[in-house]
């Protein structure tokens, strides 16, 4: 079991471990749920607005695509 300890400031300092497995980074956020009686920590996945651009070109013609975009 990996423990850390509670600052006055109620702050936690998340082990490197856990930090490692989570795949967590600076400015990343992170998720608490509560159930059962335990709290669950997990990282918060935001989706990239760039999602939603995802397989865009696959269903048209570059050029065709292009020419869209420029508004032609």
């Amino acid at each position: 079991m990996i423990t850390a300890r509670v600052t006055s400031k109620g702050q936690v300092t998340i082990p490197k471990a856990v930090r490692e497995r989570l795949g967590l980074r600076p400015g990343e956020e992170i998720a608490f749920d509560e159930r059962d009686g335990a709290v669950l920590i997990s990282k918060v996945v935001t989706r990239s607005p760039f999602d939603a651009w995802l397989g865009y070109l696959r269903e048209k013609d570059v050029d065709e695509a292009v020419e869209e975009l420029r508004g032609r």
